[in-house]
Protein backbone atom coordinates (compact mmCIF):
# COMPACT_ATOMS: atom_id res chain seq x y z
CA UNK A 1 0.00 0.00 0.00
CA UNK A 2 1.50 3.63 -0.82
CA UNK A 3 1.77 6.00 1.85
CA UNK A 4 -0.28 8.72 2.13
CA UNK A 5 1.54 11.78 1.02
CA UNK A 6 2.52 14.44 3.90
CA UNK A 7 -0.24 17.64 3.96
CA UNK A 8 1.71 20.38 1.97
CA UNK A 9 0.90 24.38 0.91
CA UNK A 10 1.63 25.13 -2.37
CA UNK A 11 2.28 28.44 -3.25
CA UNK A 12 0.75 30.15 -6.44
CA UNK A 13 3.46 31.68 -7.81
CA UNK A 14 3.51 33.53 -11.32
CA UNK A 15 4.93 32.01 -14.48
CA UNK A 16 8.19 34.69 -14.63
CA UNK A 17 8.53 34.14 -11.28
CA UNK A 18 9.01 30.29 -11.51
CA UNK A 19 10.71 30.25 -14.86
CA UNK A 20 13.25 32.42 -12.66
CA UNK A 21 13.49 29.95 -9.57
CA UNK A 22 13.84 27.26 -12.84
CA UNK A 23 16.31 28.90 -14.29
CA UNK A 24 19.81 26.89 -13.34
CA UNK A 25 22.14 28.87 -11.20
CA UNK A 26 19.61 32.10 -11.09
CA UNK A 27 18.95 32.30 -7.50
CA UNK A 28 22.80 31.14 -6.79
CA UNK A 29 24.26 33.70 -8.81
CA UNK A 30 22.22 36.42 -7.48
CA UNK A 31 22.87 35.86 -3.73
CA UNK A 32 26.63 35.48 -4.79
CA UNK A 33 26.65 38.74 -6.22
CA UNK A 34 24.55 40.63 -3.88
CA UNK A 35 24.52 38.57 -0.65
CA UNK A 36 21.75 36.56 1.59
CA UNK A 37 19.13 36.78 2.79
CA UNK A 38 17.86 38.79 -0.22
CA UNK A 39 14.65 40.19 -1.51
CA UNK A 40 13.77 39.87 -4.84
CA UNK A 41 11.12 42.04 -6.40
CA UNK A 42 10.00 41.60 -10.12
CA UNK A 43 8.15 44.52 -11.86
CA UNK A 44 6.87 43.04 -14.94
CA UNK A 45 4.75 41.14 -12.34
CA UNK A 46 3.52 44.31 -10.92
CA UNK A 47 2.93 45.72 -14.51
CA UNK A 48 0.76 42.41 -15.54
CA UNK A 49 -1.60 43.32 -12.13
CA UNK A 50 -1.93 47.03 -12.73
CA UNK A 51 -3.16 46.31 -16.42
CA UNK A 52 -5.44 43.43 -14.81
CA UNK A 53 -7.03 45.91 -12.81
CA UNK A 54 -7.26 48.90 -15.31
CA UNK A 55 -9.05 46.48 -17.67
CA UNK A 56 -11.87 45.83 -15.42
CA UNK A 57 -12.18 49.56 -14.46
CA UNK A 58 -11.99 50.21 -18.77
CA UNK A 59 -14.82 47.98 -19.32
CA UNK A 60 -16.69 49.29 -16.68
CA UNK A 61 -16.81 53.01 -15.98
CA UNK A 62 -15.76 56.19 -18.16
CA UNK A 63 -13.47 57.47 -15.61
CA UNK A 64 -11.02 55.90 -13.18
CA UNK A 65 -7.77 56.33 -11.16
CA UNK A 66 -5.54 53.96 -9.60
CA UNK A 67 -2.72 55.07 -7.39
CA UNK A 68 -0.38 52.99 -6.11
CA UNK A 69 -0.20 52.15 -2.55
CA UNK A 70 3.32 53.06 -2.19
CA UNK A 71 3.14 51.98 1.89
CA UNK A 72 3.12 48.34 0.69
CA UNK A 73 6.66 47.82 -0.74
CA UNK A 74 9.48 51.09 -0.43
CA UNK A 75 10.98 49.26 -3.92
CA UNK A 76 12.02 51.64 -6.26
CA UNK A 77 11.21 49.37 -9.19
CA UNK A 78 7.90 48.90 -8.29
CA UNK A 79 7.34 52.75 -8.12
CA UNK A 80 8.87 53.32 -11.84
CA UNK A 81 6.97 51.01 -12.87
CA UNK A 82 3.54 52.83 -11.85
CA UNK A 83 4.79 56.35 -13.44
CA UNK A 84 5.67 54.53 -16.80
CA UNK A 85 2.47 53.10 -16.63
CA UNK A 86 0.85 56.40 -16.63
CA UNK A 87 -0.94 55.55 -13.27
CA UNK A 88 -1.14 57.60 -9.71
CA UNK A 89 0.51 56.80 -6.42
CA UNK A 90 -1.03 57.21 -2.67
CA UNK A 91 2.02 58.32 -0.33
CA UNK A 92 1.42 58.39 3.20
CA UNK A 93 4.71 60.60 4.35
CA UNK A 94 7.09 63.40 3.63
CA UNK A 95 9.96 60.38 2.22
CA UNK A 96 7.16 58.45 -0.19
CA UNK A 97 6.32 61.82 -1.48
CA UNK A 98 10.24 62.43 -2.46
CA UNK A 99 10.21 58.99 -3.75
CA UNK A 100 7.23 59.82 -5.67
CA UNK A 101 8.79 62.96 -7.21
CA UNK A 102 12.13 61.56 -7.93
CA UNK A 103 10.86 58.56 -9.76
CA UNK A 104 8.69 61.23 -11.66
CA UNK A 105 5.65 61.52 -10.79
CA UNK A 106 4.19 65.11 -10.99
CA UNK A 107 2.46 66.72 -8.60
CA UNK A 108 -1.64 66.13 -10.01
CA UNK A 109 -0.57 62.32 -10.31
CA UNK A 110 -0.01 62.22 -6.50
CA UNK A 111 -2.75 61.63 -3.86
CA UNK A 112 -1.40 61.65 -0.19
CA UNK A 113 -3.06 59.85 2.83
CA UNK A 114 -3.61 59.15 6.14
CA UNK A 115 -2.94 61.24 9.14
CA UNK A 116 -0.76 63.82 8.65
CA UNK A 117 1.82 66.37 10.48
CA UNK A 118 1.59 70.45 10.69
CA UNK A 119 4.94 70.43 8.69
CA UNK A 120 3.66 67.88 6.03
CA UNK A 121 0.25 69.37 5.41
CA UNK A 122 1.92 73.09 5.02
CA UNK A 123 4.81 70.88 2.54
CA UNK A 124 1.47 69.43 0.85
CA UNK A 125 -0.32 72.99 0.65
CA UNK A 126 2.52 74.35 -1.23
CA UNK A 127 2.94 71.48 -3.35
CA UNK A 128 -0.46 71.24 -4.93
CA UNK A 129 -1.07 67.35 -4.16
CA UNK A 130 -4.69 65.88 -3.93
CA UNK A 131 -5.03 65.72 -0.06
CA UNK A 132 -7.27 62.75 1.48
CA UNK A 133 -8.41 64.98 4.40
CA UNK A 134 -8.01 62.14 7.63
CA UNK A 135 -9.82 64.50 10.31
CA UNK A 136 -11.14 67.91 10.59
CA UNK A 137 -7.99 69.20 11.63
CA UNK A 138 -6.19 69.00 8.60
CA UNK A 139 -8.90 70.92 6.85
CA UNK A 140 -8.86 73.59 8.92
CA UNK A 141 -4.70 73.89 8.71
CA UNK A 142 -5.49 73.82 4.69
CA UNK A 143 -8.07 76.45 5.12
CA UNK A 144 -5.37 78.34 7.17
CA UNK A 145 -2.81 77.90 4.43
CA UNK A 146 -3.98 78.34 1.86
CA UNK A 147 -4.48 81.74 0.27
CA UNK A 148 -7.50 82.83 -1.79
CA UNK A 149 -7.44 81.30 -5.45
CA UNK A 150 -4.87 78.37 -4.94
CA UNK A 151 -7.26 75.93 -4.18
CA UNK A 152 -6.04 73.06 -2.69
CA UNK A 153 -7.60 69.59 -4.57
CA UNK A 154 -8.91 67.38 -1.22
CA UNK A 155 -10.82 64.02 -0.78
CA UNK A 156 -12.30 63.26 2.43
CA UNK A 157 -11.85 59.94 4.09
CA UNK A 158 -15.19 58.48 5.99
CA UNK A 159 -15.40 56.00 8.07
CA UNK A 160 -17.92 54.65 10.73
CA UNK A 161 -20.10 52.43 8.35
CA UNK A 162 -22.99 50.62 10.08
CA UNK A 163 -21.73 47.26 9.88
CA UNK A 164 -17.94 48.03 10.28
CA UNK A 165 -15.45 47.83 13.19
CA UNK A 166 -14.36 51.34 14.34
CA UNK A 167 -11.36 52.62 12.82
CA UNK A 168 -8.27 55.10 14.14
CA UNK A 169 -8.59 56.60 9.99
CA UNK A 170 -10.88 58.96 8.63
CA UNK A 171 -13.88 61.56 9.21
CA UNK A 172 -16.88 59.43 11.23
CA UNK A 173 -19.72 59.64 9.40
CA UNK A 174 -21.66 62.07 12.48
CA UNK A 175 -18.86 64.66 11.78
CA UNK A 176 -19.45 64.96 7.99
CA UNK A 177 -21.91 67.87 8.68
CA UNK A 178 -19.12 70.03 9.95
CA UNK A 179 -16.62 69.15 7.43
CA UNK A 180 -19.12 70.25 4.46
CA UNK A 181 -19.88 73.02 5.84
CA UNK A 182 -16.32 74.16 6.09
CA UNK A 183 -15.71 73.30 2.31
CA UNK A 184 -18.68 75.19 1.48
CA UNK A 185 -17.34 77.89 3.24
CA UNK A 186 -13.71 77.83 1.87
CA UNK A 187 -14.49 77.25 -2.13
CA UNK A 188 -12.21 79.62 -2.62
CA UNK A 189 -9.30 77.76 -0.90
CA UNK A 190 -9.98 74.16 -1.39
CA UNK A 191 -10.89 72.70 -4.34
CA UNK A 192 -13.21 69.16 -2.61
CA UNK A 193 -13.10 66.91 -4.97
CA UNK A 194 -15.04 64.00 -3.65
CA UNK A 195 -15.66 61.26 -0.69
CA UNK A 196 -13.12 58.32 -0.04
CA UNK A 197 -12.48 55.15 1.86
CA UNK A 198 -10.40 52.29 2.68
CA UNK A 199 -11.29 49.23 4.80
CA UNK A 200 -9.43 46.53 5.93
CA UNK A 201 -11.82 43.75 5.89
CA UNK A 202 -11.75 42.03 2.08
CA UNK A 203 -15.93 41.53 3.01
CA UNK A 204 -17.79 42.52 -0.21
CA UNK A 205 -21.06 43.81 1.96
CA UNK A 206 -18.90 46.19 3.84
CA UNK A 207 -17.66 47.75 1.04
CA UNK A 208 -20.75 47.88 -0.81
CA UNK A 209 -22.64 49.73 2.29
CA UNK A 210 -19.47 52.33 2.59
CA UNK A 211 -19.98 52.56 -1.08
CA UNK A 212 -23.59 53.81 -0.59
CA UNK A 213 -22.93 55.81 2.23
CA UNK A 214 -20.62 57.49 0.21
CA UNK A 215 -22.87 57.87 -2.27
CA UNK A 216 -25.47 59.41 0.05
CA UNK A 217 -23.28 62.03 1.26
CA UNK A 218 -22.21 62.78 -2.54
CA UNK A 219 -26.16 64.10 -2.68
CA UNK A 220 -25.58 66.19 0.68
CA UNK A 221 -22.26 67.25 -0.83
CA UNK A 222 -24.50 68.48 -3.81
CA UNK A 223 -27.13 69.91 -1.48
CA UNK A 224 -24.33 72.32 0.09
CA UNK A 225 -23.61 73.63 -3.51
CA UNK A 226 -20.30 71.34 -3.81
CA UNK A 227 -19.52 69.55 -6.76
CA UNK A 228 -18.00 66.94 -6.31
CA UNK A 229 -16.47 64.50 -9.06
CA UNK A 230 -14.86 61.25 -7.60
CA UNK A 231 -15.78 58.46 -5.52
CA UNK A 232 -12.60 56.68 -4.22
CA UNK A 233 -13.11 53.23 -2.96
CA UNK A 234 -9.95 52.90 -1.74
CA UNK A 235 -7.60 49.55 -1.66
CA UNK A 236 -7.79 46.24 0.68
CA UNK A 237 -7.87 44.35 -2.29
CA UNK A 238 -6.89 40.83 -1.98
CA UNK A 239 -4.32 38.39 -2.73
CA UNK A 240 -3.85 35.30 -3.85
CA UNK A 241 -1.67 32.60 -2.01
CA UNK A 242 -1.97 29.22 -2.37
CA UNK A 243 -2.12 27.11 -5.84
CA UNK A 244 -4.44 24.31 -3.91
CA UNK A 245 -7.83 25.38 -1.77
CA UNK A 246 -8.31 21.64 -1.29
CA UNK A 247 -4.55 21.20 -0.59
CA UNK A 248 -4.48 24.25 2.09
CA UNK A 249 -8.26 22.36 3.14
CA UNK A 250 -6.53 19.42 3.91
CA UNK A 251 -3.20 20.91 5.50
CA UNK A 252 -5.69 23.29 8.06
CA UNK A 253 -7.41 19.98 8.76
CA UNK A 254 -4.37 18.01 9.57
CA UNK A 255 -2.56 20.93 12.03
CA UNK A 256 -6.32 21.38 13.95
CA UNK A 257 -6.51 17.41 14.29
CA UNK A 258 -2.96 17.65 15.66
CA UNK A 259 -4.18 19.91 18.07
CA UNK A 260 -6.27 17.98 19.74
CA UNK A 261 -3.50 15.44 19.58
CA UNK A 262 -4.49 13.37 16.75
CA UNK A 263 -1.49 12.09 14.00
CA UNK A 264 1.95 13.54 13.89
CA UNK A 265 2.37 16.80 15.91
CA UNK A 266 2.49 19.75 13.60
CA UNK A 267 2.78 23.06 15.52
CA UNK A 268 5.87 24.22 17.40
CA UNK A 269 6.04 25.24 21.10
CA UNK A 270 2.04 24.88 21.82
CA UNK A 271 1.48 27.61 19.07
CA UNK A 272 -2.43 27.33 18.49
CA UNK A 273 -2.43 30.06 15.78
CA UNK A 274 -5.45 31.36 17.31
CA UNK A 275 -7.44 29.05 17.48
CA UNK A 276 -8.50 27.37 21.04
CA UNK A 277 -9.60 24.59 22.56
CA UNK A 278 -13.05 23.87 24.22
CA UNK A 279 -14.88 20.79 25.00
CA UNK A 280 -12.53 18.13 22.55
CA UNK A 281 -12.66 20.84 19.64
CA UNK A 282 -11.22 23.61 18.27
CA UNK A 283 -12.44 26.74 17.55
CA UNK A 284 -12.00 30.18 16.20
CA UNK A 285 -10.27 31.82 13.40
CA UNK A 286 -6.57 31.28 12.27
CA UNK A 287 -4.21 34.04 12.30
CA UNK A 288 -3.39 32.87 8.78
CA UNK A 289 -6.58 33.20 7.39
CA UNK A 290 -5.85 35.32 4.77
CA UNK A 291 -4.06 32.59 2.61
CA UNK A 292 -7.61 30.93 2.53
CA UNK A 293 -8.32 33.57 0.17
CA UNK A 294 -9.10 32.23 -3.57
CA UNK A 295 -10.77 35.14 -5.40
CA UNK A 296 -8.14 37.82 -7.17
CA UNK A 297 -7.85 41.28 -6.75
CA UNK A 298 -9.56 42.06 -10.50
CA UNK A 299 -12.52 39.64 -9.82
CA UNK A 300 -13.09 40.98 -6.63
CA UNK A 301 -13.34 44.37 -8.03
CA UNK A 302 -15.73 43.30 -10.86
CA UNK A 303 -17.58 42.13 -8.90
CA UNK A 304 -17.84 45.04 -6.59
CA UNK A 305 -18.34 47.00 -10.06
CA UNK A 306 -20.97 44.85 -10.95
CA UNK A 307 -22.63 45.08 -7.59
CA UNK A 308 -26.46 46.30 -7.74
CA UNK A 309 -27.21 48.54 -5.19
CA UNK A 310 -30.54 48.55 -3.01
CA UNK A 311 -30.76 52.21 -2.58
CA UNK A 312 -30.32 52.78 -6.15
CA UNK A 313 -32.79 50.95 -7.38
CA UNK A 314 -30.39 47.77 -7.75
CA UNK A 315 -28.20 49.62 -10.22
CA UNK A 316 -24.77 48.42 -10.35
CA UNK A 317 -22.25 50.93 -8.63
CA UNK A 318 -20.11 51.26 -11.98
CA UNK A 319 -23.51 52.38 -13.02
CA UNK A 320 -24.53 54.67 -10.49
CA UNK A 321 -20.84 56.02 -10.76
CA UNK A 322 -21.46 56.99 -14.56
CA UNK A 323 -24.84 58.55 -13.92
CA UNK A 324 -23.19 60.64 -11.82
CA UNK A 325 -20.26 61.94 -13.25
CA UNK A 326 -18.22 60.38 -10.95
CA UNK A 327 -14.71 59.17 -11.36
CA UNK A 328 -13.72 56.00 -9.31
CA UNK A 329 -10.53 55.84 -8.06
CA UNK A 330 -8.78 52.79 -5.95
CA UNK A 331 -5.40 52.37 -4.20
CA UNK A 332 -4.42 48.87 -4.59
CA UNK A 333 -1.03 48.17 -2.17
CA UNK A 334 -1.41 44.24 -1.91
CA UNK A 335 -2.84 43.19 -4.93
CA UNK A 336 -0.16 45.40 -7.48
CA UNK A 337 2.53 43.46 -6.01
CA UNK A 338 0.54 40.48 -5.51
CA UNK A 339 2.90 37.56 -6.88
CA UNK A 340 5.58 39.93 -7.65
CA UNK A 341 8.43 39.51 -4.92
CA UNK A 342 10.21 36.70 -3.61
CA UNK A 343 12.55 36.40 -0.55
CA UNK A 344 15.69 34.09 -0.52
CA UNK A 345 17.37 32.40 2.19
CA UNK A 346 20.29 30.16 2.81
CA UNK A 347 20.27 27.08 4.88
CA UNK A 348 23.37 27.54 7.28
CA UNK A 349 22.85 24.03 9.75
CA UNK A 350 20.45 21.55 10.60
CA UNK A 351 19.56 20.32 14.16
CA UNK A 352 17.47 17.99 15.91
CA UNK A 353 15.60 18.87 19.10
CA UNK A 354 15.51 17.28 22.47
CA UNK A 355 11.75 16.35 21.22
CA UNK A 356 13.25 14.71 17.96
CA UNK A 357 11.75 17.49 15.94
CA UNK A 358 13.99 18.70 12.99
CA UNK A 359 15.11 21.96 12.30
CA UNK A 360 16.43 23.74 9.94
CA UNK A 361 18.32 27.41 10.55
CA UNK A 362 18.18 30.07 7.77
CA UNK A 363 20.08 33.28 7.72
CA UNK A 364 17.00 35.31 8.13
CA UNK A 365 14.39 36.12 11.02
CA UNK A 366 11.12 35.51 11.16
CA UNK A 367 10.27 39.39 10.46
CA UNK A 368 12.19 39.19 7.17
CA UNK A 369 9.07 37.26 5.45
CA UNK A 370 6.02 37.81 7.73
CA UNK A 371 5.17 40.13 10.64
CA UNK A 372 4.88 38.35 14.26
CA UNK A 373 1.44 37.93 14.76
CA UNK A 374 0.95 36.00 11.60
CA UNK A 375 2.54 32.71 9.92
CA UNK A 376 3.74 32.08 6.44
CA UNK A 377 1.20 29.07 4.94
CA UNK A 378 2.65 28.33 1.59
CA UNK A 379 5.44 25.99 1.61
CA UNK A 380 8.87 27.82 0.58
CA UNK A 381 10.77 26.18 -2.48
CA UNK A 382 13.49 24.06 -2.08
CA UNK A 383 16.62 25.73 -4.17
CA UNK A 384 19.57 22.93 -3.73
CA UNK A 385 23.51 25.02 -3.71
CA UNK A 386 24.21 23.24 -7.25
CA UNK A 387 22.44 25.58 -9.05
CA UNK A 388 19.05 23.01 -10.00
CA UNK A 389 16.39 23.88 -8.93
CA UNK A 390 14.41 21.36 -6.66
CA UNK A 391 10.98 19.36 -7.59
CA UNK A 392 8.17 20.78 -5.75
CA UNK A 393 6.73 17.37 -5.38
CA UNK A 394 6.23 16.02 -1.59
CA UNK A 395 7.44 12.44 -2.29
CA UNK A 396 10.03 11.80 -0.01
CA UNK A 397 9.29 14.52 1.94
CA UNK A 398 10.66 15.32 5.42
CA UNK A 399 8.88 17.55 8.07
CA UNK A 400 11.41 20.57 8.99
CA UNK A 401 11.00 23.64 11.06
CA UNK A 402 12.46 26.82 10.08
CA UNK A 403 14.14 28.63 12.46
CA UNK A 404 15.58 32.21 12.11
CA UNK A 405 19.24 33.31 13.50
CA UNK A 406 17.67 35.71 16.58
CA UNK A 407 18.67 34.46 20.32
CA UNK A 408 14.90 34.60 20.94
CA UNK A 409 13.04 31.07 21.27
CA UNK A 410 9.79 32.53 19.72
CA UNK A 411 12.21 33.19 16.45
CA UNK A 412 10.81 30.53 14.32
CA UNK A 413 10.45 31.27 11.00
CA UNK A 414 7.37 28.68 11.00
CA UNK A 415 5.84 27.38 13.91
CA UNK A 416 4.02 24.70 11.58
CA UNK A 417 5.57 21.85 10.56
CA UNK A 418 6.74 22.50 6.63
CA UNK A 419 7.29 19.47 4.53
CA UNK A 420 10.35 19.67 1.63
CA UNK A 421 10.99 17.35 -0.83
CA UNK A 422 14.14 16.42 0.97
CA UNK A 423 16.16 17.33 4.23
CA UNK A 424 17.78 20.75 3.45
CA UNK A 425 21.60 20.87 3.54
CA UNK A 426 23.79 23.57 4.46
CA UNK A 427 24.32 26.07 1.74
CA UNK A 428 21.23 25.09 0.11
CA UNK A 429 18.58 27.97 -0.16
CA UNK A 430 15.03 28.22 0.41
CA UNK A 431 12.47 30.98 -1.41
CA UNK A 432 9.68 32.13 0.08
CA UNK A 433 7.22 32.80 -2.39
CA UNK A 434 4.50 36.20 -2.47
CA UNK A 435 6.44 38.11 0.33
CA UNK A 436 6.46 41.80 -1.57
CA UNK A 437 3.20 42.84 0.09
CA UNK A 438 4.51 44.61 3.52
CA UNK A 439 6.62 41.66 4.31
CA UNK A 440 10.13 43.00 3.06
CA UNK A 441 9.81 46.37 4.58
CA UNK A 442 6.83 47.09 7.88
CA UNK A 443 8.82 45.33 10.25
CA UNK A 444 12.30 45.25 8.99
CA UNK A 445 14.28 45.08 11.93
CA UNK A 446 18.05 44.82 12.74
CA UNK A 447 18.27 43.02 16.00
CA UNK A 448 21.54 41.28 16.99
CA UNK A 449 23.15 43.96 13.96
CA UNK A 450 21.89 42.34 11.47
CA UNK A 451 21.18 44.08 8.07
CA UNK A 452 18.24 44.24 6.52
CA UNK A 453 18.70 42.02 3.69
CA UNK A 454 19.25 43.73 0.27
CA UNK A 455 16.47 44.33 -2.16
CA UNK A 456 16.77 43.19 -5.96
CA UNK A 457 14.93 43.85 -8.60
CA UNK A 458 14.64 41.00 -11.65
CA UNK A 459 13.51 41.54 -15.27
CA UNK A 460 13.43 39.27 -18.26
CA UNK A 461 14.84 40.66 -21.16
CA UNK A 462 15.07 38.65 -24.32
CA UNK A 463 14.35 35.16 -22.61
CA UNK A 464 17.54 36.25 -19.95
CA UNK A 465 17.14 37.72 -16.66
CA UNK A 466 19.00 40.40 -15.01
CA UNK A 467 19.27 41.36 -11.73
CA UNK A 468 20.21 44.56 -10.16
CA UNK A 469 20.36 46.17 -6.63
CA UNK A 470 16.61 48.12 -6.76
CA UNK A 471 17.76 51.04 -6.27
CA UNK A 472 19.58 51.19 -9.32
CA UNK A 473 16.33 49.99 -11.23
CA UNK A 474 15.59 51.68 -14.40
CA UNK A 475 12.49 50.88 -16.63
CA UNK A 476 13.88 50.57 -20.17
CA UNK A 477 16.06 47.42 -19.34
CA UNK A 478 12.87 45.52 -20.44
Amino acid sequence: MTAAAPPGLPAKMHALVRTFLTSPGAVEAAVAEFGSPAHLVFPQVFAENLEGLRGVLAARVPGFRICYAHKVNQSRAFVLTAWAAGVGIDVASAAELDSALGAGFTPDRIEVTGPKGAEFVADLVERGVTINIDNPWELERIAALTEPGARVPVLVRVCGFAGTPVSRFGVPLARIDAVLKVLAAERERIEFRGFAFHLDSGEPAERVRAVESCLELTERAYAAGLTPSILNIGGGFRQVFTADATAFDAYVHALRESLLGRGEPMTWGGNTFGFHLEDGAVHGTPVFHKYANTVDAARMLADLLDTGLESHGGRGLAAVAAENLLEVWLEPGKSLVDHAGITVARVEFVKETADGSTLVNLDLSRDTVTPADQEVMVDPILVPANGSAAESANSGAVGVFLAGRLCLERDLITNHKVWLPRCPAPGDFLVFPNTAAYHMDLSAARASMHSVPPKLAVAQQSGTFRVCRDVDYRHEVH
